[in-house]
């Protein structure tokens, strides 16, 4: 069953009913460092960590708190906190949850920077990873250490959209005590609910549909009740919180969800089923589509589709017909990111530790926006004749 999103009753944070402050719909901005207790009384309470009010800028605003709380809701979790952006919050995550001696399995289809980081960062701090397949089940037994301390997915992967079978992973790293944790950003909590599955810590790239704009950077993590007092101190500590006025952007895009991402799933899907019908396309990558590996996983675990997905040539490409068909778009900007309004394409080769079928194949990766998809289509048609 999919989630609506429920708003929040922002006078808890943001308004006070004693006062002539005006009522609006949406929460104000807060601006400022320093925050004045009432009384001695209450600054000795925050002296000693007892305070449950704002004690200081650092500590989440009230509009800060009103957005954790939202996806906090829509996730279904017990604990949420914004970050600076996507990849803030899976840095974030990994200090958080793992010590120099341990060992992580991360899916070889993730995001490029967590990636990078893994390999680049946590190695110097004596933390090992392992890339496992991007299809992973219960054959993830096979990568397990006696010093495993968290696994990583992302399904569908970046780019390449293979999905894992959660909840096989998830029973058997329960029985060892191995944190899981998945970047949701694909299908956000209204298309795949990751605690149901067993997933321990959903990691979303706000950036992409929560805010749908392409205007902000952001991140969130929430934690299932096991595992949120560690991401509470460890956020108290370091006060790497996200900025009071983005908070505010995002929390109006995020009341606009369920209606975008409904409209980026329909687009996508007729698109991706138009484009397996031309002869220039080899492989449509997208899970809601039966041609997909995992389709019945996708089918089991999902209850919806977003509009990124990707497709390959029948035949591979020079590199002048490719920046012909690419230059050609009217409709589509070629940029990083996605989830916003306006359609994107992207082309690279994947060679990854993993062997995978689209290894030195050249994946084009579309995220349909909000424009007409019958445009997008036709905008597609004349970039493929423009490549003859």
């Amino acid at each position: 069953m999919k989630r609506a999103t429920r708003l929040v009753n922002f006078d808890s944070f943001c308004q006070n009913k004693d006062t002539d402050s005006p009522h609006t719909i949406n929460p104000p901005i807060y601006r400022g460092s320093t925050v004045l207790f009432k009384n001695f009384a209450d600054f000795t309470l925050a002296t000693s960590g007892k305070h449950q009010g704002i004690t200081y800028g650092t500590d989440r605003m009230p509009t800060q708190r009103a957005f954790e709380e939202a996806v906090r809701e829509l996730e279904g979790g017990a604990l949420t906190r914004a970050f600076q952006s996507g990849i803030s919050a899976i840095i974030n995550t990994f200090l958080a949850f793992t010590s120099s001696g341990d060992h992580i399995l991360v899916c070889d289809n993730a995001y490029g920077p967590t990636v990078r980081y893994c390999t680049h960062i946590l190695e110097k701090f004596n933390i090992q990873t392992t890339f496992i397949p991007p299809a992973a089940g219960k054959d993830i037994h096979e990568f397990l250490q006696d010093n495993t301390k968290l696994i990583f997915l992302e399904s569908p992967g970046s780019n390449t959209f293979e999905i894992q079978d959660i909840p096989a992973i998830t029973s058997l790293a329960t029985t060892r005590e191995i944190v899981t944790v998945l970047d949701n950003t694909w299908a956000t909590p209204l298309y795949l609910d990751p605690f149901a599955l067993g997933i321990n810590i959903s990691i979303q790239s706000a950036t992409k549909y929560l805010i749908g704009h392409s205007d902000i950077l952001m991140g969130t993590v929430t934690t299932d009740e096991k595992h949120a007092d560690i991401l509470q101190e460890y956020y108290r500590t370091t006060e790497t919180y996200a900025p009071e006025e983005d908070c505010y952007t995002a929390l109006r895009g995020l009341r606009t969800l369920p209606l975008r991402l409904g409209q980026h799933e329909r687009s996508a899907l007729e698109i991706a089923r138009w484009l397996e019908s031309l002869p220039q396309v080899g492989d449509v990558i997208h899970p809601a589509l039966p041609s997909h590996p995992q389709h019945r996983i996708w089918q089991r675990d999902f209850t919806g589709s977003s509009g990124l997905f990707a497709f390959t040539f029948a035949e591979e490409q020079s590199s002048e017909k490719l920046a012909a068909f690419i230059d050609s778009l009217q409709l589509f900007g070629i940029g990083y990111s996605w989830g916003g309004f306006r359609s994107l394409i992207t082309a690279a080769r994947y060679n990854r530790s993993q062997a995978s079928e689209y290894a030195g194949k050249t994946v084009i990766r579309l995220n349909i926006g909000l424009e007409d998809p019958a445009d997008i289509m036709n905008d597609l048609k004349s970039s493929f004749e423009s490549m003859a």
